[in-house]
């Protein structure tokens, strides 16, 4: 029969398992007393084995699950069956609904557990049963079902999206140490990028272009959902997470979110929240920029395939220079150099009139949307208390996915009433606002504050 200790700690009761399995080669002594030492010496153990595991899972995942996140075939997919720009919006608008819901649930599921992995498993699962859900409506489906599948699949998939971007960064910040995150971030997404960048071009070029096996873009998304169900496979034989010695004391979600605003106290992490949330209202135009270069030049296959290897392609290669440089230098620098960097995106796809114009606007909408990336989700983690941290990596994807849901829907309706070019400008003045606030209202976290 299993006994239980319980102890009391900055006024939450933990009760521990005590003859759960020792943790490394540490002692039951370190199963009772939150020794980070302990966890330290777990993690730095294990390294090489959740390295490998965290790279492989990334490689493989953003290869497959860039093919649908690139504002190029998804909108494309969705304009060529509606004809509408509005619908267009509509269904980026649905996928981050879906965001919006998950990330609390998700937090209050993990913050009093010992081990995260079970339910990141299950959050991978469920969003690759999605891109399957994709490719198969496109083959069996059409007309209006075929519309209303696809637009409840990317619901769902942004659903889980929303829910496992906290667990797998939670994941993430157990098993890696701060300082090889980027990195880490930075090597993984250049090799699975590479991969996608090219598939990207081979995709538009052949499975769109051919309508292989009668709909190339269900084709494209079956080759998605097997390459990320593949990365999936690679993490759950290969990592091992140590328990958390600081489980929060279970808690009512309805309670916990009473306490939310507590988390906004820290000044620099309130207006952190505040620069993502102008950033990502700045994002409004991106899935509207292939459509953009459709109304200014011929748009097919090919071109489709061109543009997203040279968003892709950039994405990938500036993940070593963005990695390297937040890992020597704070993240914080990285926001800030990718707030421009997506300034001069926008601008480019303004004057742009022929394929060079638009190959180097996607050029840097893809370098910018990377460093923005790798920088919000590191920033993240590093403000506040360590025991805060699932709630915080909430409370950020609720904030950001509750923007990215009306977002596309209002720039579908701008685009529609006024055209692409005045949607353009909202979003590089919503950008030039989030550099403003990240310039003058937040520090870096990395020198005064480090949770993890």
């Amino acid at each position: 029969m299993k006994s239980k200790t319980t102890q009391r700690m900055s006024g939450q009761v933990l009760t521990i398992d005590d003859d759960l399995e020792p943790i490394g080669t540490d002692t039951g002594l370190d199963r009772l007393i939150p020794d980070d030492r302990a966890n330290e010496r777990f993690v730095r153990s294990n390294l090489g084995r959740n390295y490998f595991a965290n790279f492989s899972h990334g490689m493989f995942g953003m290869t497959g699950f860039r093919l649908i996140y690139a504002p190029t075939f998804v909108p494309a997919y969705l304009f060529a069956l509606t004809g509408s720009t509005v619908m267009v919006g509509l269904s980026q608008a649905l996928q981050q609904v879906g965001a919006v819901l998950s990330p609390l649930l998700s937090a209050s599921e993990i913050e009093d557990k010992r081990r995260i992995l079970p339910n990141a498993m299950r959050n991978g699962t469920m969003m690759r049963i999605q891109l399957l859900g994709l490719a198969l409506s496109g083959w069996f489906l059409s007309g209006i079902w075929l519309v209303l599948a696809t637009m409840g699949f990317l619901f769902l998939l942004g659903y889980y999206s929303g829910a496992q971007r906290v667990s797998f960064q939670m994941l993430m910040a157990k098993v890696i140490p701060i300082e090889k995150r980027g990195r880490l971030q930075g090597y993984r997404n250049l090799a699975g990028g590479a991969i996608a960048a090219a598939l990207s071009w081979w995709a538009g070029s052949i499975l769109i272009q051919k309508n292989i096996l009668g709909n190339g873009y269900a084709t494209t998304f079956m080759l998605s959902f097997i390459l990320t169900s593949v990365g999936l496979t690679m993490l759950a034989l290969f990592i091992r997470e140590p328990d958390n010695h600081r489980p929060r004391a279970p808690m009512r979600l309805r309670d916990r979110m009473r306490e939310l605003p507590l988390l906004l106290a820290e000044r620099s992490y309130r207006n952190f929240l505040i620069a993502q949330l102008l950033t990502t209202g700045g994002r409004i135009a991106m899935p509207f920029c292939i459509l953009h270069a459709g109304d200014v030049m011929h748009l097919d296959g090919k071109s489709l395939g061109l543009f997203s290897l040279a968003f892709l392609g950039a994405e990938t290669l500036s993940n070593l220079v963005w990695g390297a440089l937040g890992d020597r230098k704070g993240f914080r620098l990285v926001y800030i150099l990718a707030n421009v960097i997506w300034l001069v995106g926008f601008v480019l796809m303004l004057v742009a009139r022929d394929h060079t114009g638009f190959v180097l606007g996607f050029v840097a909408l893809g370098a910018a949307m990377c460093g923005y990336s790798l920088s919000q989700q590191t920033l993240v983690l590093e403000f506040g208390a360590r025991e805060d941290t699932p709630m915080r990596l909430a409370l950020s994807t609720t904030a950001e996915t509750s923007v990215a849901a009306i977002g596309p829907f209002i720039g579908g309706i701008i685009a529609a009433a006024f055209g692409f070019v005045p949607l353009i400008w909202v979003s590089i003045s919503l950008l030039a606002a989030a550099l403003l606030v990240m310039l003058l209202g937040v520090r870096e976290p990395r020198f005064e504050n480090s949770p993890f």
